[in-house]
């Protein structure tokens, strides 16, 4: 058990872009099987991963769960089917001690946060995660208002900075005593369980002493604000898993875990080491797949051109959201890492190629990452703010969905009225309102399910629209709107267009379906529906009085209520 570990939700956790699910994985892989979140003075940590977990079992409740977010609520299930986790904090009583309160897993947040407040952290400072908050309740109070409560009593590194041993202090005697014997304390976690000899924190609490006659538990915990511990040789900023207790117990439960530390037989907990193996980011990213702002390449040869696809990739998320390009494997999780040869060398050669290609030169960080022993380069870019970004001056890329395509005239136009609203900001210009597409009205209909015309029913937010279509010299030529973000894209044809808009011209060039055999409800239809990977496209019809809406290649990430339950029904 780890039962001193810290969370985002502190405000000196060390490292930036760590989920709560990133923690389960550590704690799974050093082999744990109980777990506290002990933020500093605060539950919003382990608040926060409660509330994703709602929201995910909310939309898999209504059947809208997207495919990367079945695979985050399949994870979160199987770890904590196998991990227990309790909520907890870690109290900065008066004079700067630390302590550790944990509680059950059902103990509600509004609870804890009462308890807090009890404690007399301050209101504004209750999801500051700080483990500095003024004047609070002495020592002896916290011990008793948090084992009054329900919840196990644990001195904070006892023997350390912030404990309640006082050690290397000229205070002492009686405190010292009153500190480490009340007996609404349960445990004390100390640094130094695994060393031995007559001075351990250990052996002094052992009950030999006429002063301190109360043999005190003593475990080890890891007081975690890392996922792995920053330098292998050093003792200082732990990762998950670092400094952890063997104990021995008839189940995994808080009851049994709070039976044997209120318990008198110390033999029950002991120190242990776990495995040492740290988390896998790159086979993580590989299995949350590709997408707008992560891609995978086997390699960087320039030679069936490697080089060139990871530029565009470059360019086109400089002129999107940005994103992250890992050099040296596939997006295939279930093939062995190919990594580079020479790291140093491919990053040089990325810079140079970067500098020299692309105009103006985007923000990138370009490093490395293990994955399976193999060294896999990372390249982060950064959103552009010097947009557009070309390769050799005239090619412009942009990002949609999990491709990298060649920038149509309008994208090319949009990407420069972007840059100049960015040049109006930053002269403090407010930059202008950026309106979503007219939201059709619902037309008047003799059909008995047909609603009020003053109801609107707002189109998809996904797929695509065919707004205008023409003719000439023999091809035909069309006007698109994206439903992602409302753009409308002139000039298309189907040998130019992109997937998803290669497939809704092909569907228009068809012809129209017969409106009278569509089963209309509330001025929507279903048009048909096929299945692609772990996703299932609709095309749908809005009518709009006179005018007649198709949207083609819709998600279900795209529908509100309304196209959810027309869905539902067909």
């Amino acid at each position: 058990m780890d039962l001193h570990l810290h969370t985002p939700a502190s405000n000196d956790y060390q490292q930036p872009g760590i989920s709560y699910l990133d923690i389960l994985r550590q704690a799974e892989i050093r082999g744990l099987d109980l777990i506290a979140f002990t933020d500093h003075n605060t539950v919003a940590g382990f608040a926060a991963m409660k509330d994703e977990i709602k929201q995910l079992l909310w939309l898999e409740e209504l059947d809208r769960l997207r495919s990367d977010e079945k695979r985050r609520l399949d994870e979160y299930r199987r770890l904590l089917n196998k991990i227990l986790v309790l909520p907890g904090f870690e109290f900065t009583a008066t004079f700067g001690f630390h302590i550790l309160g944990i509680f059950p897993s059902e103990t509600p947040i509004n609870y804890l946060e009462h308890l807090l407040l009890t404690l007399n952290i301050p209101p504004e400072k209750l999801s500051e995660g700080s483990s500095t908050v003024g004047s609070t309740s002495d020592v002896l109070t916290a011990y008793r208002v948090i084992n009054d409560a329900g919840g196990l009593v644990i001195a904070a590194h006892a023997n350390s900075n912030n404990g309640v041993v006082m050690r290397g202090l000229d205070i002492g005697g009686q405190t010292r005593i009153a500190y480490t014997q009340d007996p609404n304390l349960h445990v004390l976690e100390v640094t130094d369980l695994e060393k031995r000899g007559r001075y351990t924190t250990r052996r002094f609490f052992s009950g030999s002493k006429p002063e301190y006659p109360r043999a005190m538990r003593c475990i080890q915990g890891s007081d975690a604000h890392r996922l792995t511990r920053e330098n292998p040789s050093s003792s200082k900023n732990l990762g998950i898993g670092d400094r952890i207790t063997e104990i021995f117990l008839d189940d995994p439960t808080f009851d049994s875990l709070a039976k044997v530390l209120k318990g008198n037989d110390l033999s029950l907990t002991r120190p242990y080491r776990g495995p040492a193996n740290p988390i896998d980011f790159v086979q993580l990213a590989r299995e949350e797949g590709e997408s707008i702002v992560q891609v995978f390449h086997p390699t960087l040869a320039q030679r069936g051109g490697y080089k060139d696809r990871v530029l565009r990739d470059i360019c086109a998320m400089a002129n999107t959201n940005g994103g992250t390009i890992y050099v040296g494997v596939s997006d295939d999780p279930e093939e062995a890492p190919v990594g580079v040869r020479d790291p140093k060398t491919t990053i040089n050669q990325l810079y140079t190629a970067v500098s020299s290609r692309i105009t103006p030169e985007p923000d990138i960080e370009v490093d490395t990452l293990p994955s399976k022993n193999i060294q896999v380069v990372r390249i982060t870019v950064q959103p552009g703010q010097a947009i557009p970004y070309a390769i050799d001056n005239y090619q412009f890329y942009v990002r949609d969905d999990d491709e990298t395509n060649l920038a149509v005239r309008d994208e090319v136009v949009r990407l420069v009225r972007r840059s100049l609203q960015q040049e109006d900001a930053i002269e403090l210009i407010p930059p202008p309102v950026v309106h979503h597409p007219p939201v059709p009205k619902p037309a008047k209909s003799n059909d008995s399910n047909s609603r009020s015309s003053s109801m609107k029913i707002e189109p998809p937010r996904t797929g695509v629209e065919i707004v205008d279509s023409e003719k000439r010299k023999g091809v035909m030529y069309h006007t698109v709107r994206d439903l992602r973000n409302g753009n409308l894209i002139q000039n298309v044809t189907k040998s130019s267009a992109r997937k998803l808009w290669h497939y809704a011209i092909s569907q228009a060039e068809e012809g129209q379906p017969n409106l009278k055999q569509l089963n209309w409800q509330s001025n929507m239809a279903v048009i048909g529906r096929r299945e692609k990977g772990d996703n299932i496209w609709y095309d749908l019809a809005l009518r709009d009085n006179d005018t007649i809406h198709f949207y083609y290649g819709v998600t279900d990430s795209g529908l509100n209520d309304d196209w959810l339950a027309l869905v539902g029904e067909s």
